[in-house]
C-alpha cells in the first residue's frame, strides 16, 4: 500500500502533505494532554511492530503481494492519535531509510495508513464492541475493525492513484504519472486488500488478545492508567517478528501500484514522463537489503535497525517530556 515517488503529481503530494498537517498538530497534542510519560515509549513499541509488520509480504493472485500494517491494532492498544504518530514515524523511517513509499509521496501515504486506517477501524471496533458483549465479542470486534480499517485506506489510496490520468496528462495523451485510472485502481487496490483484511484481522483480533493477557494496562480505554505498564511481553513480541520476518522474502512480485520503471512500461506500453524525469531518492538499504550480505541476514539486520530506530526516538520524548515535567 505504498504509494512511491512518480505516482502521485508534486500538486497532489502537497495536498495530501498539507492535510496531514493539522492532522498530526492535533494527534501531538492529543498525545502531550492524554499519554503519560510512562507510556510515550509504547509508541516505539507500536511504531516498530508496524514497521515489521510490514515487512511480512504474502502473495496476492495475479502475482502481487500485499502486507498488513497493524493500524487498527494500534489504535485499539494506545489510541488513534497516538497511533497517528506512532504509524507516521514508522513510516518515515521506511521511506527515508528503506525507499518503502515515496518522499514526497509521505504525505499520502501517512493519510492512508496513519489516519484513515486507525480512526476508521477504532471507529469500527468501538460501535462492534458495545453491540457484542464480552472477551468474545471484543476480539471479533477487533477482526472487523482491522479488517474494514485496511480496506478503507485501500480504497483512499486507488482514490489517489486513479485521479493521476485524469488530471494530468502529456500532449500525446499519455498519463503523466500513475497510469492507470479510478476503474482500474479502485477494483485492483481494494479486491487485494479484501483479502489482506483477513490477515489484517487476525493480527489485530490475536495480538489484542496476546495483549489482554499479558500486559493489559497497555490498553487505551480513554482514561489515563498511572499503574507501570509491563513492557516485555511486547518486546517479546518485536523479538519474534525480527526472527521470523524474512518470510516476507517469500512472497513474489510487486505490490499492485508499486512497480518500477520497467515494470510499469511492460504494463502500459510506455513510461510516463515522471518516471524518467521525476524524484529518483536512493535510501542506504533500499528494499530492506544491505549491500554485500545475504539476501535474509540482510532484511534481519534493516528489521533490527528499523524497529531499533523507532524506539529510540520515544525513548528520546519520553525522556524529554519527562524532563519538562520534572523542571515545572
Amino acid at each position: 500500500m505504498h504509494i512511491p515517488d512518480n505516482y502521485l503529481s508534486p500538486s497532489t503530494c502537497a495536498v495530501m502533505g498539507i492535510i496531514m498537517l493539522p492532522i498530526w498538530t492535533r494527534a501531538v497534542k492529543k498525545v502531550k494532554t492524554d499519554v503519560s510519560k510512562k507510556k510515550i515509549p509504547l509508541l516505539g513499541v507500536c511504531g516498530a511492530f508496524s514497521f515489521l509488520i510490514m515487512m511480512f509480504n504474502v502473495p496476492i493472485p495475479g502475482g502481487t503481494t500485499a502486507h498488513a500494517v497493524g493500524g487498527t491494532l494500534i489504535a485499539i492498544l494506545l489510541g488513534p492519535y497516538a497511533a497517528t504518530i506512532s504509524i507516521s514515524i514508522a513510516l518515515l523511517i521506511q521511506a527515508l531509510f528503506f525507499g518503502d513509499g515515496g518522499i514526497l509521496a509521505f504525505g499520502a501515504n501517512a493519510f492512508n495508513m496513519a489516519f484513515v486506517m486507525p480512526f476508521v477501524g477504532y471507529a469500527i471496533f468501538k460501535f462492534v464492541k458495545n453491540k457484542l458483549k464480552g472477551a468474545r465479542g471484543e476480539y471479533i470486534a477487533a477482526f472487523i475493525g482491522g479488517y474494514v480499517g485496511i480496506v478503507a485506506a485501500a480504497f483512499i489510496a486507488s482514490i489517489e492513484f486513479g485521479i493521476q490520468p485524469m488530471l494530468f496528462k502529456d500532449a500525446s495523451g499519455h498519463a503523466l504519472y500513475c497510469p492507470y485510472g479510478l476503474s482500474v485502481s479502485i477494483p485492483a487496490m481494494v479486491l487485494v486488500h479484501l483479502l489482506v483484511g483477513i490477515l489484517e484481522g487476525v493480527v489485530t483480533a490475536a495480538v489484542y488478545a496476546y495483549v489482554k493477557k499479558m500486559s493489559p494496562d497497555v490498553i487505551y480505554d480513554d482514561v489515563e492508567k498511572t499503574k507501570k505498564v509491563n513492557r516485555k511481553p511486547l518486546y517479546g513480541l518485536l523479538a519474534a517478528m525480527v526472527v521470523l520476518c524474512p518470510l516476507g522474502l517469500l512472497a513474489s512480485g510487486d505490490a499492485w501500484g508499486e512497480w518500477d520503471t520497467e515494470g510499469v512500461k511492460s504494463l502500459v506500453g510506455y513510461i510516463p514522463q515522471a518516471f524518467e524525469h521525476g524524484i529518483n531518492y536512493s535510501a542506504i538499504a533500499a528494499d530492506y537489503s544491505v549491500p554485500g550480505i545475504n539476501e535474509v541476514v540482510g532484511y534481519i539486520i534493516s528489521a533490527i535497525a528499523g524497529a531499533a530506530i523507532i524506539i529510540i526516538i520515544f525513548k528520546i520524548v519520553s525522556s524529554i517530556k519527562k524532563n519538562n515535567t520534572s523542571n515545572t
